[in-house]
């Protein structure tokens, strides 16, 4: 057999048992506390025309699409990111819905990238969308759930950084750069490369105030106090709006009770053009990539023929199955794990018990191997154990049931006085 054939192609994995239960678990707790704030689920398909992901303002071409022919000729594409197919389907089937929509979802997305620690080519976003307010309000909900759902998944030690595009847009404009002069900031503040930036600096042509304030967008980063400062040193009115933007959306949430996990940092630099406004990304300290992403995007809807504002955000599931391991965060589980074995003139028995036993939540396991409990208990426990099974049941004669504990040993009891052991998860008296 070919080596390639057990192996999954490069960024792609397999999810074990563990991490398939966890993975699960998040994106269940995700989309319960979502529908708690009335946003509502949607699936979109995982294939878009290409002409949807590369729609003017979209994810863009690049090299970075899974790309394919159909049979009848049309170009498909792997949807990169979850939020494009949400604003091609509200512009197609949602414009007559009462504003605002809040929608979710829980979605696998394909980048075509270089794998490395906590990227992959297929991984998995849970996120929301916001879309009819181009309100601050609406942006400061996104925010504030975003807490919320970090909080929800057990994370304790992590921040939601805050900032708007238009405040770095502002300085750009007022410097009349040329779009390559705009691509070479671009690059080296997404890359934190400061020396580039300072190289850039001493080559253009750029006001001097410009140049102090494209200097400062590294260390604007902190409290409120630094909307403060950025205000003083812009004289642009489009900074000047992005400043006052933000300053209106940190106050509510001061009243939200979440500024102690928000901090504005308003040299963010995204790597995708659709945002218009404010924008978020989430860490935790232990790690070096985001965990979280997301913003407002008033002008993607549009180039599906429909205007319409619209802000969100998308958790990593995979990097917050990571963070969570990192922070030891996962709850205990309390399930109650049954192995329900039986003898070979009793198997009605064993499946009516074993049926019982599942109405009342208990995860039963119905032995499929011949391991009669009385000629060879040890092989019955050893199994148990291996399994993670807690508790052994073997139904008898006379609706007596044999149940055993591995600290306990062995003890016979009727049914109801079964339940209430497995409830109680431990002998009565």
């Amino acid at each position: 057999m070919a080596e390639s054939t057990l192996k999954t192609p490069r960024g792609t994995k397999d999810f074990l048992p563990k991490d398939a239960r966890h993975k699960r678990w998040i994106e269940e707790t995700l989309l319960e506390l979502f529908a708690c704030w009335n946003y509502q689920e949607i699936v979109t398909p995982t294939m878009e025309y290409q002409s949807v992901v590369t729609a003017e303002g979209a994810l863009g071409p690049g090299d970075n699409l899974y790309r394919f022919f159909e049979k009848e000729g049309e170009l498909i594409a792997l949807r990169p990111d979850a939020t494009t197919p949400v604003a091609r389907l509200v512009a197609a089937r949602l414009k007559e819905e009462p504003k605002p929509i809040r929608l979710c979802y829980s979605a696998n997305v394909f980048r075509y990238a270089e794998p490395h620690a906590g990227r992959r080519r297929e991984f998995y976003q849970a996120g929301v969308e916001l879309v009819g307010s181009s309100s601050y309000r609406a942006d400061a909900e996104t925010i504030a759930l975003a807490v919320q759902a970090l909080k929800a998944v057990g994370l304790k030690d992590f921040r939601i950084d805050i900032g708007h595009v238009d405040f770095y847009n502002g300085i750009l404009e007022h410097g009349r750069l040329s779009n390559s002069e705009r691509r070479r900031i671009r690059t080296a503040l997404l890359k934190k490369d400061y020396v580039a930036l300072g190289e850039f600096m001493a080559d253009s042509n750029l006001a001097e105030a410009d140049k102090k304030l494209l200097e400062m967008l590294p260390h604007l980063r902190g409290g409120k106090d630094i909307l403060a400062e950025a205000l003083k040193a812009v004289t642009n009115p489009i900074s000047q709006k992005a400043v006052h933007d933000l300053q209106a959306i940190y106050e509510l949430l001061g009243a939200f009770d979440v500024v102690q996990w928000v901090q504005i940092d308003l040299g963010m630099v995204k790597d995708i053009e659709y945002y218009t406004g404010m924008v978020l990304e989430a860490y935790t300290a232990d790690m070096g990539f985001t965990i979280g992403t997301g913003g407002r995007y008033d002008n993607l809807i549009s180039q599906f023929g429909y205007d319409c504002p619209a802000t969100g955000f998308a958790l990593g599931v995979e990097r917050l199955m990571l963070a969570i391991s990192r922070q030891n965060a996962w709850p205990e589980t309390s399930d109650k794990k049954v192995l329900c074995t039986y003898y070979q003139d009793a198997a009605r028995q064993g499946w009516l018990l074993s049926k019982t036993l599942r109405k009342h939540g208990f995860i039963v396991e119905l032995d499929v191997v011949a391991r009669e409990p009385c000629m060879d208990p040890t092989q019955v426990v050893d199994y148990a154990r291996t399994m993670g099974h807690q508790w052994i049941v073997v139904p008898l004669a006379s609706d007596a049931i044999k149940v055993w504990h591995g600290k306990m040993g062995w003890q016979t009891v009727d049914l109801q006085k079964l339940i209430t052991i497995l409830e109680r998860g431990e002998w009565l008296g």
